[in-house]
């Protein structure tokens, strides 16, 4: 099995597609402007282009960590935000917690994993 990096930069890769698994580093805003909601649809709009990279899209993400500034705050709006852009039928694992992110003015940080697996079926109640 080869591991392909995508988006290195001498630190990190921003993808490591290792074949059945597809990891995406933490995903952040690129601009610092805007509130919780702004900053949620840029990072998952940086996910989509994440996983098309690759030939994949959010209906195979297995597991995802979110990471925000202020949970208490803007948990409510991330999820309005979440919400709409989720798979339905295709929800990852999901964690979320509050911590220090790398740049003050940042609000969310989301990293994921995604799996080569379209016949995934939802079991479980909703």
């Amino acid at each position: 099995m080869t591991t392909v990096r995508f988006g290195g930069n001498g630190r990190m890769s921003q993808v490591v597609d290792c074949g059945e698994y597809v990891f995406l580093a933490g995903q952040t805003a690129n601009s610092a402007d805007g509130d919780i909601s702004v900053q949620t649809r840029e990072v998952l709009a940086k996910i989509d282009a994440c996983l098309d990279q690759v030939g994949l899209s959010r209906r195979h993400l297995v597991s995802v960590q979110i990471w925000l500034k202020r949970i208490e705050r803007d948990f409510a709006a991330m999820n309005a935000v979440w919400d709409d852009w989720v798979t339905e039928g295709a929800e990852p694992a999901r964690a979320t917690v509050e911590a220090a992110l790398a740049r003050d003015a940042l609000l969310v940080e989301i990293a994921a994993i995604a799996r080569r697996d379209p016949a995934v079926t939802h079991l479980g109640p909703s």
